[in-house]
Parts: structure tokens; C-alpha cells; sequence
């Protein structure tokens, strides 16, 4: 069964994205895997190769196209990796879905009504917890949070929390779920990052990663080479703790 994990966070900065590629690809070692790009900036996309400027399909066009599948938006990267990309027309999307009355589970429902040839989809949600997200969010089984190690940590999750109550009682979505909390840039040498990881922690006792992403200039050097840092430096700690992160996911 096709396991769909939405990664989001009301704060941009946090690591959504690197978090997305570089799991996907981890993942992707083992297991078959669909990425989604539902961010306007189509970071994502771009890391991936795909100009968003561009693109004759994209999620876009999954969102509001009657008629348009999965198959056609689909683009495959490499063995058991693919990418429905994201195009700057999301921008106009997130205007379009309320004020032309579209259906926000309509990601779901194409989801849900494809048998998909994949064992894992992850959704790159764009900064803040806005249209797109909940979009995100109501396809989802399951949310995955980073969350950067500073004071504003605990705020991020919190509304996190909230919207996922929101969606699992009030729009449909029941069974979606916390999956965990993902620390990212921890730094174990400085003491802010150890006591927001507490704090995080004592919020969640059962729902952080054992996986912290650390603070390793490879992770932001690899944008820059046109790879993913478990590709450009997989034996750096921030690859490292990705293929950890792949490991507690494939664990349940």
C-alpha cells in the first residue's frame, strides 16, 4: 500500500524541501518513490533538473484541469524515482481553488483513484499554512515537520498541529496523522539548538525523529553542483542523517 506523507511547516527556511529531495532519493535506493512539488518557488522541480517556467504539465495542472491524470503530469527521473513538478503557475492556483470554487481534495482524489506504482509519495508543501498546503495536507496520510532548531521551533509545529487537527476533523481527511517532528540544522555545539531540542521534545515525547539533520555546509553546498547532498557528499553528516531518516521511515 502506497504510503503519502505531506512535509510542512508554517515557517520557509526549515528545510522542507532538502528534506523531500533528499529522503526521496534515500528512499528511493529501496523502495519505489513519487515526489510532488506543490511550492510556487518549485525549488524542488528545479533542484531536479525541470525549468518552472517551462513545463507543459505540472501540479498545476493536476489542480485545475478536469481530466488531467497523473500519468500525463508525471515525469520519471531514474529507477523508482519520479516527480510531478511544480511551475510558477501555483501561484495563481492558490487564488484560482477559492475563488473559482475548485475542489481542494481534488490532489487526493487523483491520488487515491490511480493505482500508483509507488511504495512512497512526498509532497513538498510551500512556506506558511496556506491553500497549497491544505491541499497537501488532505491527500496526505501522514506529516512529516522540520523544524530548524531555534526559538521560533515550537511555534511551526503548534501551527502545524492545529491545521492537522482542522483537516482530520472538519475537511474530510480523518485518518491523517503526525508521522514526526525533524530537527534540522541542530548544531551540537551550541546551546540553543540542545534546548529547543529538549523543548521539542518534552512537546512531543512519542514524534521526533531519532534522525537530527545537522548544521553541515554540505547540505547547503549541494544546491550549487545541481545534486542532492546524499549525491554530492554521502558520507557527510547531513547525508548521513538523511539515509537515517529513510531508515526510520521504511521502519514504520
Amino acid at each position: 500500500m502506497t504510503q503519502i506523507y505531506a512535509v510542512a511547516n508554517q515557517k520557509g527556511g526549515v528545510g522542507k524541501t532538502t528534506t523531500t529531495l533528499n529522503l526521496g532519493l534515500s528512499l528511493a535506493a529501496q523502495k519505489r518513490v513519487l515526489l510532488i512539488d506543490l511550492d510556487p518557488q518549485a525549488t524542488l522541480t528545479t533542484a531536479l533538473g525541470f525549468d518552472p517556467y517551462r513545463l507543459e504539465r505540472s501540479s498545476y495542472s493536476l489542480l485545475m484541469f478536469d481530466g488531467m491524470t497523473l500519468a500525463r503530469a508525471l515525469k520519471p527521473l531514474r529507477a523508482n524515482l519520479a516527480l510531478i513538478p511544480g511551475s510558477v503557475d501555483l501561484q495563481a492556483a492558490s487564488i484560482k481553488l477559492v475563488q473559482e470554487h475548485h475542489p481542494l481534495e481534488r490532489l487526493r482524489e487523483v491520488l487515491r483513484a490511480t493505482r500508483l506504482p509507488f511504495d512512497y509519495v512526498l509532497i513538498d508543501t510551500p512556506p506558511g499554512l496556506n491553500v497549497l498546503t491544505v491541499v497537501g495536507l488532505l491527500a496526505a496520510d501522514q506529516v512529516i515537520v522540520p523544524a530548524q532548531c531555534n526559538h521560533m521551533a515550537i511555534q511551526g509545529i503548534r501551527a502545524v498541529q492545529d491545521v492537522t487537527r482542522r483537516i482530520r476533523e472538519n475537511m474530510g481527511n480523518p485518518d491523517l496523522r503526525l508521522r514526526g517532528v525533524l530537527p534540522t540544522f541542530y548544531d551540537p555545539n551550541a546551546v540553543y539548538s540542545q534546548t529547543v531540542l529538549e523543548e521539542i521534545r518534552a512537546l512531543l515525547p512519542a514524534q521526533v525523529f531519532k534522525s537530527l539533520i545537522p548544521y553541515d555546509v554540505h547540505v547547503a553546498d549541494a544546491p550549487h553542483t545541481g545534486k542532492a547532498v546524499v549525491e554530492y557528499a554521502p558520507q557527510s553528516p547531513g547525508a548521513l542523517a538523511y539515509h537515517g531518516l529513510a531508515e526510520e521511515i521504511l521502519g514504520g
